[in-house]
């Protein structure tokens, strides 16, 4: 029998998930509550010395000890599987960085090679040159846009791919399922950060990733008042990531959780929103005589969209743009003059955020600025659109122009 939540939309299923009777009302009693309650608890108690002895499956649903979770952890990672098809089950973790080292010590041993996208998360970068590098793990970078070549990185030890798309800052758009069918002729597991799109936009598993990886601090949390991370997978890589969780001591609390159900319940009308508004803005910059390119997928024109049109059914509102031919002290007097894009790191959130960026020196296998482009365009800012009125976020962007050549 197929199950009726495929048939439902996006809104329809994040606003059900995660709400079993068992979780949200009490046995043998009427009615109930519409949200998970908060469980707090580091310990759990057992019936008798025989309950005990007899311990508890290892899977969500079960009390064992609060380190496992208790009902509104179980309800999140519930929700998370079920907008992820394919997926056996959801890890949570305190943080997306967390998420991400948890699935790739998962997958990975001494001895092994990573491939690793030249364009990953700046911590996934220092992930693979610390903490993996000192465990005998090597990294290989990757051109995620050199589909043809990419089969020529793969050697006996190669045993995982780390894929993001689009890619952190420069928002280069890659053909995903391509790379994931590679990596699984060469028996390799396959690992995508899948933050910007979700699986609203992207669905990782059932375009062929083993596993997908998400920052539920940004568009999940949506309010800018809790960090978490998700790792999602099929069997048997859903069950080798529970493990190593468990033997690293990850958990979240609950109350961290239930602000994270409370920001999944809105998430799709709030990528719709987000994304319709820095559509709108990536448009007005495009025509913008500062502006030398504007790095949005979403963008008709822009790099990577046609990719983006075939593979996508959604986007977000983080994108990036190239300023023409200033220096630091101009971008600095741009960003200052802003007054509703906050400047910080992360993005997703309810606010509009803005910071700079130029990647340079975070390149190993491809160069910044592409080739083919002025090598006076290298300084890029990167912007989070939120749910401010987009005619007012341009204006405060024009703003920032007319401050940034002031002197």
């Amino acid at each position: 029998m197929s199950d009726p939540r495929k048939e439902q939309g996006p809104a329809t299923r994040l606003a059900a998930a995660g709400r079993r009777a068992e979780w949200t009302s009490i046995a043998g009693r009427k009615g109930g509550v519409v949200n998970p309650p908060i469980w707090r608890g580091s310990t759990h108690l057992y019936e008798d010395s025989a309950d005990l002895a007899a311990g508890r499956p290892n899977e969500d649903g079960h009390f064992y000890y609060g380190r496992r979770g208790s009902p509104t952890q179980w309800a999140l990672a519930e929700a998370l599987t079920q907008i992820e098809p394919g997926a056996a089950g959801t890890i949570l973790y305190p943080s997306g960085v967390a998420a991400i080292a948890g699935a790739l010590l998962a997958v990975l041993r001494a001895g092994d090679v990573l491939l690793m996208t030249d364009n990953a998360y700046q911590p996934s970068r220092a992930l693979a040159e610390g903490l993996l590098q000192r465990m005998g793990v090597e990294t290989r970078w990757f051109d995620p846009l050199d589909v043809a070549g990419f089969p020529a990185h793969f050697c006996k030890r190669t045993k995982a791919v780390l894929l993001e798309s689009p890619g952190s800052l420069t928002m280069e758009l890659c053909d995903t399922p391509a790379l994931a069918a590679i990596a699984r002729e060469k028996g390799a597991v396959s690992l995508i950060d899948n933050t910007w799109a979700s699986p609203l936009g992207f669905p990782a598993l059932e375009r062929g990733y083993d596993i997908s990886i998400m920052s539920l601090t940004k568009h999940v949390g949506g309010h800018s008042d809790v960090m978490m991370g998700s790792v999602s997978a099929g069997e048997p890589h859903f069950s080798r990531i529970r493990r190593m969780s468990q033997q690293l001591g990850q958990v979240v609390s609950p109350d961290d959780a239930a602000l994270a159900m409370r920001g999944l319940r809105s998430l799709s009308l709030r990528l719709e929103r987000e994304s319709g508004s820095a559509l709108e803005i990536a448009q007005w910059l495009a025509g913008r005589p500062e502006v030398a390119r504007v790095l949005c997928p979403m963008l008709p024109g822009a790099p990577g969209h046609d990719l983006w049109a075939r593979d996508f059914t959604g986007g977000c509102g983080l994108f990036s743009f190239v300023i023409k031919g200033r220096d630091d002290a101009a971008r600095a007097r741009f960003l200052d003059a802003l007054e509703l894009f906050g400047i910080g790191y992360s993005w997703g959130g309810f606010e509009s955020l803005a910071i700079p960026f130029d990647p340079q020196g975070a390149r190993s296998a491809t160069s910044w600025p592409p080739p083919g482009t002025d090598p006076a365009d290298r300084l890029g800012i990167r912007l989070s659109i939120g749910l401010e009125d987009p005619a007012d976020l341009i204006a405060d962007l024009e703003r920032g122009f007319a401050a940034m050549d002031r002197g």
